[in-house]
């Protein structure tokens, strides 16, 4: 299953964009980040606890635009793989999804099973 989120110049580089969908009738919140010229894509919530991990609407990365940053806690994940190397959730990983760049069009891939971890 394939959602088209946006044109891919939506996104400028060191940007984030917040987005919910629905999903077999179940709402996810998930953002995209541009970094370094490639496209990456997680579910919003923190592997603490759960909840948004944005400041302020599509606001999820530290000050140095390195890290996504939980607003509560100040875990810090890497972009690239979402592994948390600082704070409450240390080791875990953020949840994620398969983002493409389809001919400009920003793409989430869906397996048909695709459930919140």
């Amino acid at each position: 299953m394939q959602h088209v989120l946006g044109d891919t110049n939506e996104i400028e580089e060191g940007e984030c964009k917040a987005y919910t969908l629905t999903i077999n009738h179940k709402s996810i919140s998930l953002f995209v980040i541009r970094h370094c010229g490639k496209f990456f894509a997680y579910e919003n919530h923190c592997p603490h606890t759960g909840i948004p991990l944005n400041w302020q609407p599509n606001q999820f990365l530290d000050i140095t635009n390195e890290y996504i940053q939980c607003s509560t806690h100040g875990a810090l994940f890497r972009i690239d793989d979402g592994l948390c190397e600082w704070g409450p959730c240390l080791g875990k990983h953020l949840c994620p999804l398969n983002i493409s760049d389809d001919n400009g069009k920003l793409t989430l891939t869906f397996s048909t099973h695709h459930s919140h971890q």
